[in-house]
């Protein structure tokens, strides 16, 4: 008995409709990374609504005096009936879609969205029966409001924002537009009755929308991912008939962009018989390996990714959000387009939509290791020489991979690379992405193999001159995430990748390019700014400045001035002492005056260190050798600076005493235990411990041989010491010539303890010259220490005056002057 072709069809499906696959049980319910973004968006637009309403108050009032006019001429019976039908659709219609919501079987999202309301009602209610009534002219009063009649939030929109909010409407646009159509008729009745202003409006919709999203990714959303049955019985529809699949990810890893199965496939529809399946697997081997796309996970890593594309410049930014659509299709393309590029990478058999909430691509199962996975004893140069040779094909065909990191590279059972994980690829990629690759995958081989395997095994491959095109792009921010944290804890892993490099190609050394527009350090330092201004302005507010300037004595300010050059000598003879090379002295006297230049761009601990790097490397000493002369001079200051801080403590305290002797007093010693003790604990953390041994080997590395070779020349560790004390003595006679110009006088060991103190707040503190804190912890100190505060803001204001803002111009022209002269 013959059977038809679509007789000989159908069994086959029935049969694969019951697939077994290998996998945990899906979540019932999952928390959208998109509601969490939008709950935090829309708490930042309340924050903005108060924030701009409580400098445009009389903007707020006067929008509504104008909406009130306007709506005094119109015909009365048109408003009563638009206040009727606001207040019976603003409630019916999102009703109405609940129930129709019901008959299709949503009703978990109904409850959700139920609650939602019930917690705008009562956080709305709170807000206009309780806190302004009880706190009248209290912020929501008066910042936001003006203290009007208005309430500050409107209860009858509030919970239908939210409601709408976790119910969803998407793709329904009549309900949308019907109901956002009786929302805004509420809300303009309300400004027309005078109980809602437009600044109280638009924070009802974004609290309605906070409260909802909320409320959404707190209890969660019923999961819509299909499960990997329907995943794998919709690989039928591309002619194929799968016969067991199992999950090759971990779900509880993180790890992963999207979900990964192994799928054994038996014969097709057709009588085809399928290729045999590859050794290995946790099933005895795959035929195919399906990357599964979300729709609920386009939305993940967003706030990440868009810190990456506004923090870089446009050309190095990768993808930021796209539709699962547009994901398929990238991925699709850039799959086939390193397969015809001649790069080898598994085979992309197939693409397709599973519903509305998932996509999968189905590629040839190449049954192997990741990179991460592999032993460093299998990794040899014949396997390194394959992956840069893979990768040189990609370049050619000018494509940008993106993710060169451990596990974007397979090594298959037969030793051979593939190219793998093309997701966030680019096709027709410019020069500066392609670079970026190469020094991605030149440190993720070099974590591996170490930097001179890694460079060895490429310029054969690649060629010197593509080798030092990738020189400036060696940079921590360049690098992906999971690379940027590997380096962080190999901190010499790039400076040898780069001097293996310049080994081979000398005139490669370039200096990096600028790929941040701006650094983290830079937002924190125009905070950091804010609060000096506001802790600052105040200050200068309150003095009297034609009153200063009368009384003022004069001479004293002028040994003031003499004592802030001294410093500069000082800081020359520091340098100097710990640099067992010859320095010229007034040139390295140039040398500090620039850098009190460089303080007010760069924190006041990073600036000098800097520019008296450059110079020794200027002046003929070898990179490292100079960064240990700079770190031996800033470990002794360090070291000196305590024990001056403890000494001048203890004579400080004595010298309160009733009896003049030594015995410190007993606030020295309870200030001194108790910064002991919170020390202690906190080394006892071993984040905190790693951190604290990490940051004082990156800065003292090779500080103890320059000391040894500085000791061996009594002379220069004279100079060095010498220094140091002559540093610290020229900057406390200038606070102490500061403060006897105003007629203020403290004791001179008070003096030095406060210095020392505000120096010490100063160099913690990232703000360029320890603008705001040096400021703040001398007025404080001083003013604890006795001096009347006006005295006391008046010599702090001279002193800075004398040690950061006087020296600026001069700072600039020697700074430009020894760049001219190529000594920086």
């Amino acid at each position: 008995m013959t059977q038809t072709r679509d007789e000989a069809v159908r069994p086959r499906r029935g049969a694969s409709a019951g697939v077994p696959v290998d996998e945990p049980a899906q979540p019932d319910r999952i928390r959208r990374p998109s509601d969490a973004i939008r709950f935090v968006v829309s708490c930042a637009g309340l924050a903005a609504v108060m924030l701009l309403v409580s400098f445009a108050q009389q903007t707020t009032h006067g929008i509504q005096t104008d909406i009130a006019e306007g709506t005094a001429h119109a015909p009365e019976l048109l408003l009563a009936l638009a206040t009727l039908a606001s207040s019976f659709g603003v409630l019916a219609v999102p009703i109405a879609f609940a129930v129709e919501r019901l008959f299709h079987k949503d009703g978990m999202r109904v409850a959700i969205a139920l609650l939602a309301a019930m917690i705008a009602f009562a956080v709305t209610l709170t807000l206009d029966d309780l806190v302004v009534q009880a706190a009248p002219g209290g912020v929501l009063d008066s910042l936001i409001w003006g203290g009007t009649d208005t309430a500050p939030v409107h209860t009858d929109i509030a919970p239908v924002i939210a409601f709408v909010s976790v119910v969803g409407m998407a793709g329904r646009t009549r309900w949308q537009a019907v109901t956002w159509f009786m929302i805004a008729l509420a809300a303009l009745t309300g400004l027309t009755a005078a109980y809602a202003s437009v600044s109280a409006l638009a924070a009802t919709y974004f609290l309605g929308r906070a409260i909802g999203h909320g409320t959404l990714y707190a209890v969660g959303t019923p999961n819509p991912r299909p499960t990997g049955m329907t995943v794998v019985t919709a690989l039928e529809r591309l002619g194929l008939c799968p016969r067991r699949a199992a999950r090759l990810d971990d779900p509880e890893d993180g790890q992963e962009e999207a979900r990964r199965y192994g799928v054994l496939l038996g014969p097709s529809a057709a009588g085809d018989d399928p290729v045999p399946p590859a050794p290995g697997g946790a099933h005895g081997g795959w035929h195919l390996e399906l990357r599964v796309l979300d729709r609920d996970q386009q939305t993940a890593g967003l706030p990440y990714r868009l810190w990456r594309m506004l923090r870089l410049r446009r050309t190095t930014a990768g993808r930021t959000l796209r539709s699962l659509r547009r994901s398929l299709e990238q991925e699709s393309l850039t799959a086939y387009a390193a397969a015809a590029a001649g790069a080898r990478t598994p085979r992309l058999v197939g693409t397709l939509e599973v519903g509305t909430q998932a996509a999968l691509l189905a590629y040839e199962h190449v049954p192997g290791r990741r990179l991460r996975d592999v032993p460093a004893e299998e990794i040899t140069d014949e396997l390194l020489t394959d992956v840069w040779r893979q990768f040189r094909r990609l370049q050619k065909g000018r494509l940008a991979h993106r993710r060169l990191e451990e596990d974007a590279v397979l090594v298959g059972d037969d030793g051979a690379a593939h190219l793998v994980d093309l997701w966030s690829g680019e096709i027709a990629a410019g020069d500066l992405a392609l670079r970026l690759d190469l020094a991605q995958l030149l440190t993720t081989l070099a974590l591996r193999a170490g930097p001179e395997r890694a460079v060895r095994t490429a310029v054969p491959v690649l060629g010197e001159e593509a080798l030092a095109a990738a020189v400036p792009m060696l940079q921590r921010v360049a690098l992906s995430r999971a690379t940027r944290q590997a380096v962080r804890r190999d901190r010499d892993l790039l400076p040898r990748i780069r001097e293996e490099i310049v080994r081979l190609k000398p005139e490669s050394e370039a200096a990096p390019i600028r790929l941040e527009r701006f650094r983290p350090r830079t937002i924190f330092s125009m905070v950091a700014l804010s609060i000096a201004a506001y802790i600052v302005i105040p200050q200068i507010g309150s003095i009297d400045l034609v009153q200063l300037v009368a009384t003022a004595t004069w001479w004293w300010a002028g040994v003031a001035l003499g004592a802030a050059a001294l410093t500069y000598l000082a800081a020359a003879l520091m340098l100097m002492g710990f640099v067992p090379e010859r320095l010229p002295l007034w040139r390295t006297v140039l040398v500090q005056l620039a850098a009190s230049f460089v303080k007010l761009v760069a924190p006041a601990a990073v600036g000098g260190v800097a520019v008296n790097t450059r110079y020794l490397q200027r002046s003929g000493v070898r990179p490292g050798p100079a960064v240990a002369s700079v770190g031996a001079s800033q470990l002794v200051g360090l070291v000196a600076h305590i024990l001056l801080l403890i000494l001048f403590g203890f004579l400080t305290g004595s010298t309160n005493t009733a009896t003049k002797d030594l015995a410190p007093s007993r606030t020295v010693v309870i200030a001194v235990l108790a910064l002991g003790l919170v020390a202690g604990l906190a080394l006892t953390i071993p984040r905190v411990r790693r951190v604290v041994t990490g940051r004082l080997r990156s800065m003292f590395s090779g500080v103890v041989p320059r000391l040894v070779d500085v000791l061996q020349s009594p002379k220069k560790l004279c100079t060095g010491i010498g220094g140091t004390l002559l540093l610290t003595v020229g900057f406390v006679l200038c606070l102490d010539a500061s403060i006897r110009a105003f007629g203020g006088a403290l004791p001179w060991t008070a003096v030095v303890v406060v210095f020392l103190t505000a120096n010490a707040v100063g160099s913690a503190v990232p703000t360029p010259g320890g603008l705001g804190a040096v400021e703040g912890a001398l007025t404080l100190a001083l003013t604890i220490s006795g001096l009347a505060a006006e005295t006391a803001a008046s010599a702090v204001l001279l002193y800075r005056l004398l040690t950061l803002w006087l020296p600026v111009l001069p700072g600039w022209a020697a700074f430009a002057y020894l760049q001219r002269k190529e000594a920086l």
